[in-house]
């Protein structure tokens, strides 16, 4: 999913996938060359131009309309890359990639994939994208990419209100402002037909899929829309959009909370820990309580002066991922303890950050078509309700994203309703234990006769991440369509 980043021993900020990075590779030969004539119906491969590129990476593009409803109105043009089969007479087909974001380099995923797929590109060609939402993302205009607001977490009716009345007023600048067409058109069900004038531009009967993180939602639409077009699906740590955005985010607290008893466990037994020899969890549960009754002013180095909410710090002051040597949770124990002193510099630019991000209607138009807001102040109170049962440390804090898109002027398209599982082949999913998993086992329970592989380690979409084990079961069941026993587990990998 679109996101912020925090880094080791500091914090920082950013969107992932801003800037396109250009490909380049020196002309193929033999085998892979012919690879490219014969099977595609309207794609022109040429050499990647720019630099980075794979050995053996090709490039493509592809026109797409900027509405699917209006065929024949505007086009937008997709990049596509791909790494041929390097055993083109024992190929299967070809795996398409879907992106996490949204608005992810599907691109440049693909190259920092690669090392992981040597042995699924035995069989496969491997195809990269940059979705509609990586276009829009480099042509969105400047103000939209402003915060619209200081997102608070809203105590009554009236202020859920006016703070979705002034999303609204930004979504609706930004629309207007918008000379590509493309705000309007930025849901799955529109990404799934992309993915879907793609495979026929292939030449392929039916792909298989690789999708992670935001790409789940992009999975779920493509399965809905044209099952029969799926070989074989692959899904790491994917959202499940299908049973609702606020369903999603209950369903990690749980697991939040046993990493957060980790981390207390952990620093009782550090003395480096700044909270060691202190009741960590309760220390953490008064700061946030304090910081909801007078929130703690901070600079930013990058963002200037803001405050911090005890609401902002139980969204995003805890990272599950402890980090190299535990760098991670030293810093957050620092981090809690300069805090509660009135110090608060420690969370400044990376919950600031977030927070400017989750106000931007650019990045928000990227995926509030996609059901991400709350229908209304009463699904908000119901969710806070329930969270606040299932997490003492985490519960009852709204997401920023569904309050930003509770402002969303313009129909629902892709909302979250049930999967038709009918003619859907079944799909392989990985998680991490210490936080996705509980995502993606929703997903591949949708469909029957799918299998759900435990990482028992931090980690997000763990191709990417290069993850051996993850991988070996991907690339098994891609190849021969068999899956793991259920209840398999990949233990932790550095």
């Amino acid at each position: 999913m679109m996101k912020t980043k925090q880094s080791r021993g500091r914090t920082s900020w950013l969107i992932i996938g801003a800037v396109v990075t250009a490909l380049a590779e020196p002309p193929l030969a033999g085998p892979a060359l012919a690879a490219d004539a014969g099977r595609d119906t309207g794609l022109t491969w040429r050499d990647c131009a720019g630099q980075g590129a794979l050995t053996g990476m090709r490039c493509a593009g592809i026109e797409v309309p900027v509405d699917w409803a209006a065929p024949d109105g505007p086009k937008i043009k997709l990049d596509l890359a791909r790494l041929p089969a390097t055993e083109p007479a024992r190929r299967i087909g070809s795996v398409m990639g879907m992106p996490g974001g949204p608005g992810a380099d599907g691109i440049e995923d693909l190259k920092r994939a690669a090392p992981g797929l040597t042995e699924l590109r035995r069989r496969f060609d491997i195809v990269a994208y940059d979705s509609r939402a990586r276009v829009w993302l480099n042509q969105v205009p400047p103000s939209c990419m402003q915060s619209a607001t200081t997102l608070r977490d809203p105590r009554n009716r009236k202020e859920y209100t006016a703070q979705a009345t002034v999303m609204t007023k930004a979504f609706n600048a930004c629309q207007k402002a918008d000379k590509t067409g493309l705000f309007a058109h930025l849901d799955s069900l529109s990404v799934a037909r992309d993915l879907e004038a793609v495979r026929a531009a292939l030449g392929e009967d039916r792909l298989s899929f690789m999708a992670n993180s935001y790409g789940g939602v992009t999975a779920a639409a493509y399965a809905r829309l044209f099952p029969q077009r799926i070989r074989a699906m692959y899904v790491d740590g994917v959202v499940n959009q299908v049973l609702g955005w606020p369903d999603q985010a209950l369903r990690t607290l749980p697991g939040r909370e046993r990493v957060f008893s980790k981390f207390t466990t952990w620093c009782a037994a550090t003395p480096a820990c700044a909270l060691h020899g202190q009741d960590a969890a309760a220390v953490w549960r008064k700061l946030t309580r304090d910081a909801d009754r007078k929130p703690i002013p901070v600079t930013s180095s990058e963002l200037g002066k803001g405050e911090l909410t005890g609401w902002q710090l139980r969204n995003l002051g805890f990272m599950n991922d402890p980090g190299p040597d535990n760098s991670l949770w030293l810093a957050f124990a620092e981090s809690v303890n300069k805090a509660r002193r009135g110090d608060g510099s420690g969370f400044a630019d990376f919950i600031l950050g977030n927070s400017r991000v989750w106000a931007m209607p650019g990045v928000l138009a990227m995926s509030c078509g996609d059901d991400r807001g709350y229908t209304g102040y009463a699904q908000l109170q119901k969710f806070r309700a329930q969270a606040r049962e299932l997490s003492p440390n985490f519960g009852g804090a709204p997401s920023q994203d569904a309050l930003g898109c509770a402002g969303w002027p313009l129909k629902v398209v892709n909302p979250s309703r049930p999967l038709p599982t009918r003619g859907l082949p079944p799909v392989l999913g990985v998680g991490s234990t210490w936080g996705d998993y509980a995502w993606t086992d929703t997903f591949t329970k949708m469909i029957p006769g799918s299998v759900t592989v435990a990482y028992d380690a931090p980690g997000h979409a763990l191709y990417l991440l290069g993850k051996k084990c993850p991988i070996a079961h991907a690339t098994a069941y891609l190849t021969d369509l068999t899956l793991p026993k259920p209840g398999t587990t990949c233990p932790a990998e550095n």
